[in-house]
């Protein structure tokens, strides 16, 4: 049997021990292996699945599964290896909306999750043609099967009919659901990491004995870290590399190694690792760089059959500090030192830079993953091993590529409630490049749709490595500022100026100290200080002093974080003093709320950290703008964790079907997809309840005028737009006409339009003169990589000039449509701004949870533009609206597979 032998690949995904098994439909060539599968089940077993201890039953069951495809019927099998170990089916008799299922699995592969994932991919399957339950007869004493439902995550009902139980699953995956299949997902990713993060056996195929060699660096620096396992090399040319035992072949070892490090020539790597999958070889760094497609192609699918994760290719390695493990399976120079710190990169320059930087801040590594090419395990992997590995409390990655985003969101979501999530925003894009379709696509950025992935997952996102490894510094040792409010002190006042101007840059605020804090302040310290804020304790401030002063800064309540910026003076010198005792001692660390850091503007370092006597530490920067920004993420991080979770919202009124109905009727006309035109994106607009202003199509002069009279009667004014399909951005074509009272001015209109468009134009949309109020923009663009983007800011024909937009990807909580709502700078026009009354706040939020729910709804939508839409004092309205369909299919974000 191949996997290929019904026409379709499948999926792979993990079981909940770690293994591999791929997920395909059943065919005629299964029949075979479907019978043996019956054939050495128990008679127990068979008892559950047919009722009777019947081998006839298998037989005729194997008929069935492998008979050619019916309407109503799926069939799922799941192989692990060559051997296929579990089936699943349903079978739509008499309701389409309802389905039948029964599922086997091998005796010998219970307890290991295989039905339960089989059933998660039958549920998505079902979903997609129409499905809406499945039922099925379970003899009472069967409690596998009642515990497969029962952990499934969907709503389950019973019914005791003598010794049988009659369940039905309704198919409505909810929050209950997704969070099971997470919680499996979960469970399954870390036991397959556990043969590549705490081997007990490494072998590295590729150790030579040239110096130099990346083989042989991987071996000794494994040597050097005292792996504590068992090491071998395989190199057919020695019997020893760094006097560790060198074999011919991975077949030829004592023991097969849970994980094999690959550095050979690329033309061998594909090769290399079928023997290891022949060997039992259960995990794989290829360090290997220059593979093609093909080869790497060959390198995926021989990982998938033998069921082996892998790291790369082209990566730098992995390591693991833990005391049992010690294993440091790198060409890096650094050595890792042992620590908190999760580490992972696709770079393996940016990760030597980031071990490099790291090991200069004594911040320890728990376990470092060079990425490389990413074909296997994933930042998703990693965040889900340190969430659970006990060790890790900070977590830094550098991604240059998303495999799937709703899933890595959903992670760094949780992840991030527990520890700080680290990144840098690489790959920012030019200013200037814009998309050509719309105003929302053209707002769409990379950087702002990478930027709404991290704002909603809770991830710090810094502009470089260098504010990477600052904020990391003062994440490591310092508490969360409970606010924005900063207290600088300082012994010169120039660099206390400088340093008060980077706070207010970096978003921060230094406020004028309440006047009781200032007395204090004014006492303490020596004549001429200044005890404002910035706070000039002038150069001949002692430490006592200088210590005191922090501590009472620390403790008022008046800020949320104070610096303290420092400059080696004539004065201190001569008396002795070293001030940066003054930011060291316990002092100022007495009230542990409040973070501490410090600016030392003759430190050659960019950032260092400073031990205090109590054996915490104190972050030191050599410039006021670097200190500055770490507190100002720290502050970002404090803000999002009070923010409350949120829920997915669910808009009434939706009428789901009938919006299918016309995606699918557009599409049958026109297969490539485009854009609606005004008499279809009304309707479709409609099945969302979205406020549109009145309007009506036109393709006469005459139509036009009976049109406008019928709208606004004859003394209203209306505005003429011409329909075109290349008319996009109206405005830029003088497509449209404003103003317009009375037959004639309506008639002149309609010719003006013929004259200049000519054939460009189809017809005219007659709408009334809008009311006034602030004019906006809402709209949805897909992302070919992340899904759906929900936008929301500045609207009208400077859109695209002001650039005030926010993003956040769907589907949108509440607490997303709320923050989306106020994050553009024009959100101030909302709320009442110099006296202005406020706009229909919950109209607009209403507006953009519909949005958030077509584009959730419907993945053929591949832009929707409100633009401009109107926000008054009473009601929010869509004057001007513009929808693209595309071909596309759903692919569910959270079904588990590996990619």
């Amino acid at each position: 049997m191949t996997d290929t032998a019904s026409g379709a690949y499948g999926v792979c995904a993990l079981l909940a021990d770690g293994s591999t098994v791929r997920l395909r439909p059943a065919c005629p060539e299964d029949r075979a292996q479907v019978l043996r599968l019956y054939a050495e089940m128990s008679a127990d077993s068979l008892r559950s699945r047919f009722f009777l201890a019947s081998r006839r039953s298998g037989e005729q069951a194997a008929d069935r599964l492998c008979a050619p495809t019916r309407p109503g019927h799926r069939t799922l099998v799941a192989v692990h290896g060559d051997r296929l170990v579990g089936v699943a089916e349903y079978d739509s008799v008499d309701d389409p909306a309802s389905a039948e299922i029964a599922l086997a699995v091998a005796d010998d592969f219970h307890h290991r999750g295989v039905g339960t994932l089989l059933l998660e991919h039958l549920v998505h399957a079902a979903r997609e043609n129409g499905v809406e339950t499945f039922t099925a007869d379970v003899l009472a004493d069967n409690h596998l099967m009642h515990k497969v439902f029962a952990d499934l995550g969907l709503r389950v009902t019973r019914r005791y009919e003598g010794g049988t139980v009659c369940g039905a699953v309704r198919l409505e995956p909810d929050e209950r659901y997704l969070s099971a299949v997470d919680s499996r997902g979960r469970t399954a990713d870390t036991a397959s990491l556990q043969p590549l993060l705490r081997p007990r056996t490494i072998a590295v195929i590729g150790a030579g004995t040239r110096p130099g060699a990346v083989g042989r660096a991987v071996l000794h620096n494994l040597r050097e870290a005292h792996f504590n396992g068992l090491l071998y090399a395989v190199n057919p040319h020695a019997h020893a590399v760094l006097r560790i035992p060198a074999y011919a072949s991975i077949a030829d070892l004592p023991h097969p190694p849970d994980l094999a490090v690959i550095a050979i020539p690329a033309a061998a790597v594909p090769e290399a690792v079928v023997q290891c999958g022949e060997a039992g070889v259960r995990a794989l760094v290829v360090v290997t760089s220059g593979l093609d497609a093909s080869r790497t192609a060959e390198l995926t699918g021989a990982c998938r059959h033998w069921g082996m994760r892998m790291v790369g290719p082209n990566c730098l390695g992995i390591a693991n500090t833990e005391e049992s493990v010690r294993m440091d399976a790198t060409f890096a120079v650094t050595k890792p030192p042992p620590g908190t710190a999760g580490v992972a990169v696709q770079s393996g320059g940016v990760g030597i830079a980031l071990l490099d930087g790291l090991s200069r801040l004594g911040i320890g590594i728990s376990s470092f993953v060079s990425l490389g090419d990413k074909r296997d395990v994933s930042s998703n992997d990693l965040l889900q091993w340190w969430e659970d590995d006990g060790r890790t409390e900070l977590a830094l990655l550098h991604l240059e590529s998303f495999g799937n985003p709703r899933a890595f969101s959903r992670t760094a979501r949780r992840v991030a409630r527990r520890m700080p999530v680290l990144t840098v925003d690489a790959g920012r894009s030019e200013a200037g490049r814009r998309a050509a379709a719309s105003h929302t696509a053209a707002a769409a950025t990379p950087t702002m749709t990478r930027r709404a992935l991290f704002t909603q997952a809770g991830i710090t996102a810094t502009r470089t490595l260098g504010e990477l490894l600052d904020t990391a510094a003062l994440l490591h040792c310092q508490p969360l500022p409970a606010g924005r409010r900063v207290a600088v002190v300082s012994n010169a006042g120039g660099a206390g100026v400088l340093a008060a101007d980077a706070c207010v840059d970096a978003g921060l605020a230094v406020p004028e100290l309440p006047s009781d804090l200032k007395g204090e302040l004014f006492s303490l310290l020596p004549a001429g200080a200044g005890i404002g804020n910035p706070i000039d304790t002038t150069p001949a401030v002692t430490v006592p002093e200088l210590s005191e002063c922090v501590d009472r800064l620390a403790r008022s309540g008046a800020v949320d974080a104070v610096l303290v910026a420092l400059v080696p003076t004539a004065l201190a010198t001569a008396v002795g003093t070293d001030l940066v005792t003054a930011v060291t001692s316990p002092a100022p660390q007495a009230c542990s709320d409040v973070p501490l850091v410090a600016v030392l503007l003759d430190q050659p370092e960019r950032v260092r950290l400073l031990r205090t006597e109590d054996g915490k530490a104190v972050p030191a920067y050599g410039e006021p703008q670097s200190a500055a920004r770490a507190l100002a993420y720290a502050a970002e991080r404090a803000s999002w964790l009070t923010r409350p979770q949120g829920r997915v919202v669910d808009p009434a009124g939706v009428d789901l079907p009938r919006a299918r109905a016309l995606v699918e009727a557009f599409l049958v006309r026109e297969p490539a997809g485009g854009w609606l035109d005004a008499r279809e994106t009304e309707p479709f607009l409609g099945c969302y309840g979205i406020p549109r202003l009145p309007q009506a199509c036109a393709i006469t002069e005459q139509e036009a005028v009976d049109a406008a009279a019928r709208l606004v009667g004859h003394d209203g004014a209306v505005v003429l737009k011409a329909q075109g399909p290349g008319l996009v951005h109206k405005s830029e074509r003088g497509a449209v006409l404003l103003d317009l009272r009375g037959e004639r001015p309506v008639r002149d209109a309609y010719r003006d339009l013929t004259g200049r468009l000519g054939t460009g134009m189809t017809e005219v949309l007659v709408q009334p003169m809008a009311a006034r109020g602030t004019e906006l923009l809402a709209g949805v663009v897909q992302d070919d990589v992340f899904g759906a983007l929900v936008l929301f800011g500045l609207g009208g024909t400077t859109s695209e000039l002001l650039a005030d937009h926010a993003a956040r990807l769907a589907p949108l909580t509440d607490t997303d449509v709320h923050e989306l709502l106020t994050a553009p700078r024009c959100a101030p026009l909302l709320f009442g701004y110099r006296g202005s009354g406020p706009a229909d706040v919950a109209g607009l939020e209403d507006l953009l949870a519909r949005l958030s729910q077509m584009a959730d709804d419907l993945p053929e939508l591949a832009e929707a533009e409100c633009n401009p839409v109107i926000a008054g004092p009473d009601a929010v309205t869509v004057v001007d609206a513009r929808v693209r369909l595309l071909p596309r299919h759903a692919r569910d974000p959270y079904l588990r597979r590996l990619p």
